[in-house]
């Protein structure tokens, strides 16, 4: 079984946190076709639990996903048997093509790889000179609900891996300075920065509250403006020419 099979089950649909990954994953694709200057073609970083592969899908006439698990490809195809979608089964170290895309995206991948500077350098290569552009969503350390248990003393060290992180097999926490710095190191520069999902409170919380949908859109919407407590950061980002 490859490595990256193991975590399987936390993209299977089945877990308590699937109600943030929800949440999060059908949002931010839709931030960034909105800043997307082209629907031509998009080369997008890890499959997960598949609701960005599904939305893009819909939207860019070459759309490639780069893949390390074979079982969470199966998943995705069983889930969407009529996505278009080019699926290529590799590790992205080791993915190595002459090809060009206007848009790259990395949605929640950067926690976890081995080396978020070198995946960053690596895909730089694949972006079409002047006008292509990269999207980046990390887990923000720095989340209201995370600042509000260290303050209260339930979370002692702010960038502690939750049960979640671990079963989805996290590696790191970012925060905006970590973020920024991993950005600077493999030479680009920021275009836009925001929050994805301003959270409150813990999901167990926010779940026992049965919030009207269009109070959880709400919260999406106000988090744009404040990436520093939200979920999720979300940075559109070019080569440093």
């Amino acid at each position: 079984m490859n490595d990256l099979d193991k975590y399987l089950e936390a993209y299977e649909g089945n877990i308590q946190y699937d109600f943030d990954n929800e949440i999060l994953l059908n949002w931010y694709p839709r931030r960034i076709l909105e800043f997307s200057k082209t629907t031509d073609s998009l080369l997008e970083l890890g499959l997960g639990h598949g609701y960005s592969s599904n939305i893009f899908s819909n939207f860019f006439r070459r759309h490639v996903v780069l893949e390390g698990s074979h079982a969470i490809i199966k998943n995705f195809q069983n889930k969407y048997p009529g996505c278009t979608s080019e699926i290529v089964e590799t590790f992205f170290e080791d993915f190595n093509n002459d090809e060009k895309f206007d848009v790259v995206v990395m949605g929640f991948i950067l926690e976890h790889v081995n080396d978020p500077v070198e995946i960053l350098m690596h895909f730089r290569k694949y972006l079409t000179p002047v006008n292509g552009n990269m999207f980046i969503s990390v887990p923000n350390a720095e989340v209201l609900n995370r600042r509000l248990g260290h303050i209260a003393g339930m979370l002692p060290d702010i960038l502690t891996m939750s049960e979640n992180d671990v079963l989805l097999g996290h590696k790191r926490y970012y925060t905006i300075d970590t973020l920024k710095k991993d950005i600077k190191e493999a030479g680009y520069e920021i275009i836009r920065i925001e929050g994805i999902y301003l959270k409150p409170f813990t999901s167990k919380q926010i779940l026992s509250l049965d919030l009207d949908n269009r109070i959880l859109n709400a919260l999406c919407i106000v988090g744009i403006d404040y990436p520093e407590l939200s979920c999720g950061i979300l940075v559109q980002i070019k080569p440093i020419l």
